[in-house]
């Protein structure tokens, strides 16, 4: 697979390049790509919807978010072309961006990070088109199914956004997974037919 010349392969590089000089050559790059919902409007910090995406929290959180995307994004660009594919990932960065700044606009001490808004919109529109699809994570020795994993992902999502430690935007995975669903229902909604088909 030649990543170089596909948008998820870009999207991939890109991010495990930024997170990694963030996270151990210069801890300065991750402060100047935090979302910062009270700050969004009045600093002008619009290029943050975008940079915030770039960068992760430590190693374990780059490496769960890059394993989920390199699974999913891979396959549905190919099935859905690129344009969409980009469409659906601004869209999921967007969105759950939107529900991270209604939260926290009066706190001026919460920053955000992680590209787990836009990951999940790829996962779950994955999940609606190609149902039957599943990964495996080491060390299970049986592969997982995709829906089963859209559905811990989330879980575990709540679960963390409850806890509220770090940078970490846990509550993007749910504004991501939401855009996904609205994603396909407005692109192809047969798709949905086809999901409903494949269980019933």
């Amino acid at each position: 697979m030649n990543l170089s010349i596909t948008a998820a392969g870009i999207i991939f590089v890109a991010t495990i390049a930024t997170s990694l000089l963030g996270l151990f050559a210069a801890p300065k790059v991750i402060q100047a790509c935090l979302f910062r919902p009270y700050w969004f409007l009045r600093r002008k910090e619009y290029h943050t919807l975008v940079t915030s995406n770039l960068v992760h929290g430590d190693v374990l959180h780059l490496l769960f978010n890059m394993m989920t995307f390199y699974f999913f994004a891979f396959s549905l660009e190919r099935f859905i072309g690129t344009f969409w594919f980009v469409v659906l990932y601004v869209v999921g960065m967007v969105v759950s961006d939107v529900g991270t700044y209604v939260r926290h606009k009066r706190n001026p001490e919460y920053a955000s990070l992680g590209a787990s808004g836009a990951i999940s919109a790829v996962l779950f529109a994955s999940i609606v088109f190609h149902p039957s699809q599943s990964l495996y994570i080491l060390p299970l020795p049986v592969p997982i199914p995709g829906p089963l994993f859209a559905v811990l992902y989330l879980a575990y999502s709540y679960y963390a956004s409850k806890q509220s430690q770090g940078r970490i935007n846990h509550d993007a995975h749910i504004g991501g997974a939401l855009a996904g669903l609205a994603f396909v229902a407005l692109l192809e909604p047969s798709a949905y037919g086809r999901l409903l088909r494949q269980f019933f």
